[in-house]
């Protein structure tokens, strides 16, 4: 007697906003009737932070400070206890989207050590001598009250990088002769909207081989007492192959990938924070990065 459990929502986007209703159906299918003790659905979004391996016990005092936080948590009764009859049935459901106390609702967020998740999941009740059935669902949220981004904060940024100007290297005066400018059209950007700007090699001793854009999320877990910093990769695109032509402008131009983003996030438990990394690899395996802090946010 095997009870096939899915859940359906009405929204295909799947992306809902505090004050909405999340609405669908409990979609159920056995090929005999089956008791059950109660089908309930919850509503869960929660922070789930982690210490990376470096940190792990250096601060004591972050282990409180890592306890998941609960932005919603409830549950309805869908059925009380009866039977499933046999064949489909479908429940419609409706739950409103509401943070629990005065929390706020961060938008979802996949990340390393930070993640943002908000799930509906369905639990039927069994007795003691079968298994509990259960199924989740997870959904997006985005936050509706984000700041429109003001004019002041668009302006362009230009940049301009010479042998003397790089900072990652202890062997400047091995570097080949180069000047590399251009601007990034503003560091403050809509994760709606791509990162765009350009670069150009003016001059160049040496053939450079690439020229890419790194996207570089920088979490932050912790409190005052201590907390754990760490930068890792999302994304990597190459912009530039072979040896690149001088005086030509190269387009920049990053779309922010969907859940691996959300906008720029500080907390007093967690930061989620991004970066943008121009990388220019020469022939002799020389690297220079110019590295640009940017800041996202939805309107």
């Amino acid at each position: 007697m095997s009870i096939n459990l899915d859940i359906k929502l009405k929204r295909a986007s799947k992306i809902y906003r505090e004050g909405e209703n999340v609405s669908g159906f409990i979609l159920l299918q056995t090929n005999s009737d089956v008791k059950h003790d109660g089908i309930y659905l919850t509503m869960e979004g929660l922070v789930n932070l982690q210490l990376s391996s470096k940190t792990v016990g250096i601060f004591e005092a972050l282990t409180n400070s890592v306890k998941p936080i609960q932005l919603v948590q409830y549950t309805v009764e869908v059925a009380p206890a009866g039977k499933i009859p046999s064949g489909k049935t479908e429940i419609p459901f409706e739950l409103p989207l509401k943070p629990r106390g005065s929390k706020i609702l961060y938008e979802t967020y996949h990340g390393v050590f930070v993640n943002i998740q908000y799930l509906v999941r369905c639990d039927i009740k069994r007795s003691f001598l079968a298994k509990d059935v259960n199924k989740s669902l997870e959904f997006m949220v985005e936050d509706k009250t984000s700041k429109p981004i003001d004019k002041e904060s668009r302006k362009p940024v230009p940049f301009k990088i010479l042998p003397e100007s790089v900072q990652n290297t202890k062997e400047r005066t091995v570097l080949p002769r180069f000047v590399i400018s251009g601007h990034i059209d503003s560091l403050c950007c809509k994760i709606s909207e791509p990162l765009t700007g350009e670069v150009i090699i003016e001059s160049c001793d040496a053939i450079v081989k690439s020229i890419e854009l790194q996207l570089v999320r920088v979490e932050t877990c912790g409190c005052a007492e201590g907390y754990s910093k760490d930068a890792t990769e999302i994304q990597n695109i190459q912009i530039g192959e072979g040896n690149v032509c001088t005086e030509l402008a190269i387009p920049i131009y990053m779309i922010f990938p969907r859940l691996f983003t959300c906008p720029t996030l500080i907390t007093s438990n967690f930061k989620v924070e991004f970066e943008v990394n121009l990388i220019v690899a020469f022939e002799d395996d020389y690297i220079v990065t110019e590295n640009f802090p940017i800041t996202l946010t939805r309107h």
